[in-house]
């Protein structure tokens, strides 16, 4: 095979290489194409393996679909009350028709930003300062709202906007910082008015508490020192009433005892005189004792006495008849129900004991009818009519 043959060959086999490149398109994953014939659209060729037919179909451009990140420059703003604010926007979008965002609009993304720009002016210049910088919220969906109603028509679905930064001029920061530190300086004296109000309440209550708390121990001790001042008052002349009470009957028991052992001597008028002789000396003891005594009145005194507690016997001599026994008296707090409760020691030991210890002496016998007499006195003398 000569050259011009190797030449037509060669040139054969670069023009299907050509022909097959062109043929073939492969649009990656996101991403889609807009196919042109002859200059006029064709078709928007999907992510994968595409055929073009050569020489007639091109790529007009290729479009991301994914969403998109723009940040623009800081614009600045005129607010409502004339002062000029630097705002910093960014925007999230994403193309939804690769026909519309390369037919409709030359340059979507600069027509984005235009947008935007135009937009935020007419947001943010019917708002103060004050407004814009605590309103972020409602001019980002204002922004999204309008925009994304725009871009519309052009393919491009807007997600959200954002305020990256506001700034308002040098001597306006100034002035706000003043005001923020003036509020920071007016809310602390607040707290600490709140924290000192709060604190003096606190402690005049726990004064309050603590005072009441005290005013009813000092009452109770009061009420239970005159309880007990009280009690043992009660206590002390119980006791005394029923010492007195044990005392009497003790006296009244021995003068029975010794009025009824006299009475079982039978004594004679001549005892009964010589033991009031006998008597008589310590009856005249003292400086301002002055006994007179009268033979007749004494003699006469001494015969009524025996004629009123004696009888006659068989000699003529009046002497005493002994009296019948009586039964032994009971107990003081048995013989009266009212005297019973003088006698109530169960509550305190030591007390009980005392008072049995009182009422065994009140109770012991009393010696017999010769108690202070001479033995030998009361023996009835000889009478010369009365043989020995």
């Amino acid at each position: 095979m000569g050259i011009p043959e190797l030449v037509v060959l060669a040139v054969v086999v670069l023009l299907v290489l050509v022909v097959a490149v062109k043929s073939v398109l492969v649009v990656p994953q996101a991403q889609s194409a807009v196919i042109e014939r002859l200059g006029r659209f064709r078709t928007v060729a999907e992510p994968g393996l595409n055929f073009l037919v050569p020489f007639l179909d091109r790529v007009r451009a290729r479009i991301d679909l994914r969403e998109q990140v723009v940040s623009f420059p800081p614009q600045p703003v005129i607010t409502q009350d004339n002062l000029t604010v630097s705002i910093d926007t960014v925007v999230y979008f994403q193309v939804t028709d690769s026909r519309s965002a390369v037919y409709e609009i030359s340059n979507y993304i600069v027509a984005v930003e235009q947008l935007t720009t135009t937009t935020l002016r007419n947001v943010v210049g019917a708002m103060s300062l004050e407004e814009t910088l605590t309103s972020r919220d409602a001019i980002n969906t204002q922004l999204r709202g309008v925009l994304d109603q725009e871009t519309g028509r052009w393919g491009i679905r807007v997600a959200r906007v954002e305020l990256k930064a506001i700034d308002p001029p040098p001597s306006i920061q100034d002035s706000m910082e003043k005001q923020m530190r003036a509020d920071r300086e007016k809310r602390a004296m607040i707290l600490n008015a709140e924290g000192q109000r709060e604190s003096a309440i606190k402690t005049a209550e726990g004064q309050k508490q603590a005072a009441i708390l005290a005013a009813e121990g000092q009452k109770q001790a009061a009420i239970l020192a005159a309880e007990a001042d009280r009690q043992s008052s009660i206590l002390r002349a119980q006791g005394e009433r029923a010492s007195r009470y044990l005392q009497a009957q003790g006296q009244a028991k021995a003068i029975e005892k010794v009025f009824a052992a006299v009475k079982r001597a039978r004594p004679t008028p001549e005892l009964l005189a010589y033991q009031y002789l006998q008597t008589l000396p310590q009856m005249a003891q003292g400086d301002a004792n002055k006994v007179w005594v009268v033979p007749s009145d004494f003699g006469k005194a001494l015969e009524g006495f025996a004629r009123m507690l004696g009888e006659p016997g068989e000699d003529g001599v009046f002497r005493y008849e002994p009296p019948q026994e009586e039964p032994p008296a009971a107990a003081p707090e048995d013989e009266e129900e009212s005297v019973r409760s003088w006698f109530d020691t169960s509550t305190t030991p030591e007390v009980a004991e005392a008072v049995r210890a009182a009422e065994a002496v009140a109770r012991k016998e009393v010696p017999g009818p010769n108690v202070g007499m001479n033995p030998a006195s009361l023996a009835e003398p000889p009478r010369p009519d009365r043989p020995e």
